[in-house]
């Protein structure tokens, strides 16, 4: 603000004292809003903020760890939906073993081999839905 009423003012070495006290980022468009002659032409922008030539650095910074962000934030998704899976794996495991075990307690040996059968059905659909899931090595 100081710089601008210096510049405005027509005080040269108090607008050059702070102008080089300026960041470097915001140089590039302090020079570029005085080339539109902000004083005098109306449709000069307000500020040198206002200019297409000041980029904050840290805003470039941010939009990169944000997509870093995004991306690790997939792959973290991706990863808890496959460890679901593997936990859900054994689970039907456990289940296909409930039904083995319960089929050697049953009195009737037809409802006992039917329970098996489901045992069986639930055992080899788990292990090919398991055998073909990805995997990661990465201990």
């Amino acid at each position: 603000m100081q710089w601008a009423n210096a510049y405005a003012s027509g005080n040269r070495v108090l607008r050059d004292f702070y102008f080089k006290r300026f960041r470097a980022e915001f140089k590039p468009a302090a020079v570029a809003w005085i080339a539109t002659r902000p004083l005098k032409n109306p449709n000069a922008p307000l500020t040198p903020f206002a200019m297409p030539q000041y980029r904050l650095a840290a805003r470039e910074q941010a939009t990169a760890l944000n997509k870093a962000a995004d991306e690790a934030s997939t792959q973290a998704r991706t990863n808890l939906q496959r460890s679901t899976n593997y936990v859900l794996g054994v689970v039907m495991f456990a289940a296909s073993l409930f039904f083995a075990g319960m089929s050697t307690k049953l009195s009737s040996r037809r409802l006992g081999l039917a329970l098996l059968a489901i045992g069986v059905v639930v055992f080899c659909c788990t292990l090919a839905w398991i055998a073909t899931s990805p995997v990661s090595v990465s201990v």
